[in-house]
């Protein structure tokens, strides 16, 4: 995701993410059991959190003992619980999740597929699982300035929250925290809750986003008007590529949440759908604001190109007139010097003459240029 991120990871003995492509024609869909045994795993596990809570209870512990976590159970007192996997280059943390939680082959092949749109899908129940909803993200943030868009996936199933990320470093700091206060309401409500506030998270960190590129336009515009040169041009093109792949990673998260909305399902409760409409209309609005700033973008565009216009014709009018004005000054040394005789050789004012007469010639002509509005 981010630089910094990419650099702790390898001071810490990981690679980066592997991109999966997706399968060749004809081959078999999704990626299953079989062939995450086949990956090659990383020298070191990706970094792996759990909570578990209740309304009277949490523990957040990073694990250490995978193969002991896998065949744990949880205890009784535990209502929901959320593993959070940073990193998608594991093949054997994947495949051990996958048999814990029953997930299907092509809810993996698209979590470990980059670029996948953003999307919701329901898997029904499966040798002995219960359903599961699987969804794919678009997490955006700004690293040294720049947009970084980073896919996260999520499996809802029963009270249980499966989320993985391509790197470590994430915008949920403020939902851990809301976890270990007593008497919240993620700590009362189910595991579709929990889901809720995460992709809320998602969305509103968009905002501060969003306020970023608007101050910078309102800066660009000032530029524009007053200076504006190849960089700023540049600059601008830069925010309208930025607001685009937000457009992106924003535009079918609309799908995603309406569909948790409005279509019921047993791993969303009632309660959830009612707070799912806030997100809908965080989205319609974050749309209306990236739409907003691109036509501001395009305008910034058009009218650094007028400028740069009006400056180039106000170079070539100073020219044209600088030119205007040494024409008949030409005109007048050349057949001083080449057609007649010297002057001087007979009446000593002569030359002072001549370059009295260029001096008010010139100077008639400027005056004639302003009163017409010309200078």
């Amino acid at each position: 995701m981010a630089a910094e991120d990419e650099d702790a990871r390898e001071s810490e003995g990981l690679e980066l993410p592997t991109r999966f492509r997706r399968g060749k024609p004809g081959a078999r869909p999704g990626i299953g059991i079989s062939d995450l045994e086949t990956m090659p795993a990383p020298a070191v596990r990706v970094p792996i959190t759990c909570i578990d809570y209740s309304p009277d209870r949490v523990e957040k512990h990073r694990i250490t003992d995978f193969d002991a976590f896998i065949k744990s159970r949880r205890e009784a007192w535990v209502k929901v619980r959320w593993v959070n996997v940073d990193g998608l280059n594991d093949p054997e943390t994947i495949r051990a999740l996958a048999i814990k939680y029953g997930l299907h082959p092509l809810a993996i092949e698209d979590m470990m597929t980059t670029g996948v749109r953003p999307k919701l899908e329901p898997y029904p129940a499966q040798d002995g699982r219960p359903p599961h909803l699987f969804a794919i993200v678009r997490m955006v943030q700004l690293v040294d300035g720049a947009l970084e868009s980073e896919q996260t996936s999520m499996f809802i199933e029963g009270e249980t929250v499966l989320t993985f990320q391509e790197a470590p470093g994430d915008i949920w700091d403020l939902i851990r925290q809301r976890l270990e206060k007593a008497g919240s309401r993620l700590r009362e409500l189910d595991a579709s809750f929990l889901s809720y506030a995460l992709i809320d998270a998602i969305v509103d960190h968009c905002f501060p986003v969003l306020e970023h590129y608007g101050d910078r336009l309102e800066e660009l515009e000032d530029l524009v008007l007053d200076r504006p040169d190849r960089g700023t041009i540049n600059e601008i093109h830069q925010i309208k590529r930025e607001l685009l792949l937000l457009r992106r990673a924003v535009w079918p998260m609309r799908e995603v949440v309406n569909t948790m909305q409005r279509e019921p399902h047993e791993c969303v409760s009632d309660v959830t759908r009612t707070y799912l409409r806030d997100v809908y209309d965080h989205l319609i609005q974050i749309m209306d604001i990236i739409e907003t700033y691109r036509e501001v973008g395009t305008s910034l565009t058009e009218t650094y190109m007028t400028s740069m216009s009006n400056r180039l014709s106000e170079v070539m009018k100073v020219l044209t007139i600088i030119g205007t004005i040494f024409i008949p000054l030409t005109f007048l040394a050349g057949v001083y010097g080449m057609n007649m005789a010297i002057p001087e050789n007979h009446w000593p004012m002569a030359y002072p003459t001549f370059w009295g007469i260029c001096v008010v010639l010139a100077g008639g002509m400027i005056y004639w240029f302003r009163r017409r509005g010309w200078l």
